[in-house]
């Protein structure tokens, strides 16, 4: 069974915030017989014969890493990463809805000041709505938030204080699912959760964005970047084994 649809089951019975834990125990007891050396997470550097198949509208072949969750976007995220200043100098990072695999590693370097932040996730050090922070100006040095403005329905509000936290010459990873078309989409009349997940590509999602999510940024100051990282520093070989998506870009948005 495709590892989403085994989810959405079990989030009928458990709070769909204490998922993550349980789902990861129950996908480790079953490393022995996914062992293997055909790919390699990067942020649990564990091997295996291959990723799971994941994904709520279609199910992804190669998605999800059995040992820490991950999914395309966070080993992409990972490696990306290694090419900041964000291990190298001493910096202030924000975190919005941490992926766990980022978390205790970035809190364990002794050059980053770390804190994450989330309205309801009960792993996240401190409880914020990105549309209306309590973190004064030009706080943070860096800030990464990865697949939560797709969740915001006053999303140009949100990317307004991630702005406004940030400090003049720093930048945040800005990712959210997107598709090939010049308009993002949004419908608050569309309710049925199957319509939602066809339309949106999950039921909690209130737009699918466009490229011009890249206006929209710049419209509350960011200086957008749209980097091709994946294509034109990895070679095949890698993004294979890696377990990527090619199609993928890095936003970041800079605060000058």
């Amino acid at each position: 069974m495709n590892t989403a649809r085994l989810k959405e089951i079990v989030e009928k019975v458990v709070p769909r915030k204490y998922l993550r834990v349980g789902g990861m125990y129950f996908l480790r007891a079953q490393y022995p017989l996914l062992k293997g050396d055909q790919v390699e997470c990067p942020c649990c550097a564990k091997q295996f014969k291959k990723f799971l198949s994941y994904g709520a509208k279609k199910a992804r072949d190669g998605a999800l890493c059995p040992w820490c969750l991950s999914l395309e976007r966070h080993r992409l995220l990972w490696i990306f990463l290694k090419e900041t200043n964000i291990y190298s100098e001493n910096v202030k990072v924000l975190h919005f809805a941490p992926e766990h695999q980022f978390q205790e590693k970035l809190k364990a370097c002794p050059n980053v000041d770390y804190l994450s932040c989330d309205i309801d996730m009960p792993t996240a050090m401190d409880k914020q709505d990105i549309t209306g922070l309590t973190y004064e100006d030009n706080r943070f040095d860096i800030i990464l938030c990865n697949h939560v403005l797709e969740h915001i329905p006053d999303d140009l509000k949100a990317m307004s204080e991630l702005y406004r936290v940030l400090k003049p010459g720093g930048w945040a990873i800005l990712q959210t699912p997107m598709l090939d078309r010049s308009q993002s989409f949004e419908d608050d009349s569309i309710t049925d959760v199957k319509e939602r997940v066809r339309v949106f590509g999950q039921n909690d999602h209130v737009r699918i964005y466009g490229m011009d999510k890249k206006t929209r940024l710049e419209s509350v100051g960011f200086r957008v970047e749209v980097n091709p990282f994946v294509r034109t520093e990895l070679s095949q070989e890698e993004i294979k084994y890696f377990g990527l998506m090619e199609s993928e870009d890095i936003w970041i948005a800079h605060k000058d």
